[in-house]
């Protein structure tokens, strides 16, 4: 446990922190599994109406380094290869 006042506040502030970041990962996993059920359905005007949607998700936590910028770029890529396969 910490021993000074600053560095009790510093373990609040990052557990609140920590939290934050598992929420918007976890909204992050979320969309990427609505695109993949949209391609599962084989139905490719939906899969690529998700996928715009999702693409906007994604970009935005990357801006809030919750991913690095090219793990969102490879989800992305690889989402948009999976409806141009459909």
């Amino acid at each position: 446990m910490a021993n000074t006042v600053q560095a009790r506040k510093r373990a609040r502030q990052a557990d609140k922190q920590r939290t934050h970041n598992v929420s918007l990962r976890s909204t992050l996993r979320t969309a990427i599994k609505k695109v993949r059920k949209a391609i599962g359905l084989g139905d490719k005007a939906a899969a690529q109406a998700v996928f715009k949607d999702s693409q906007s998700v994604i970009d935005s936590i990357a801006d809030k380094k919750i991913i690095h910028k090219n793990a969102a770029a490879r989800h992305k890529s690889r989402l948009a290869a999976a409806i141009k396969a459909i």
